[in-house]
């Protein structure tokens, strides 16, 4: 089965339109704003930069990062009287929350298609990619925990 393609231009719309109608009410605390409306922009940094797999990787993993927080947003400050306005802001938040890990599927196939690795790589906590890096268990190499005395080079002669 093949993914359907997805602008990312039509992602960062949905979301800014959503995050616009769920900060609406009162409700809401400005780090709710702050947080979506940030990785927003740097999904327009991503749209902006078509081939920059840097831009689509930090959107991506905003909008993973905005998945948690918007829960923790969501679950202190629901309102307990719901007005109209009220429930549809309330209402579009949880949509947009909802909708951000389809959004996350979308942005990882393009993040794959400008040319990002399959797996992530942390630096010191990731796994090395590098063949030769692996021993094999089927010879056993005797370790050589100091060099060689003997092969030592000689010091250069001073000035």
């Amino acid at each position: 089965m093949e993914v359907p393609a997805v602008n990312l231009k039509a992602i960062v719309l949905a979301h800014w339109l959503l995050t616009t109608w769920g900060y609406m009410g009162p409700w809401l605390p400005p780090s709710y704003a702050w947080g979506n409306f940030t990785i927003l922009a740097v999904g327009v940094w991503a749209v902006a930069q078509r081939d920059s797999v840097d831009a689509i990787l930090m959107f991506l993993t905003g909008l993973l990062l905005t998945i948690l927080t918007d829960i923790v947003h969501i679950s202190l400050y629901y309102p307990s009287g719901l007005s109209d306005t009220l429930r549809f802001s309330s209402g579009m938040a949880i949509f947009s929350l909802l909708l951000k890990p389809l959004s996350c599927f979308f942005a990882y196939q393009m993040y794959r298609e400008r040319g990002g690795e399959y797996a992530f790589s942390l630096g010191v906590l990731g796994v090395a990619q590098d063949p030769s890096a692996y021993q094999s268990i089927d010879h056993a190499d005797p370790p050589r925990p100091f060099p060689d005395a003997s092969s030592k080079m000689a010091p250069p002669r001073p000035y």
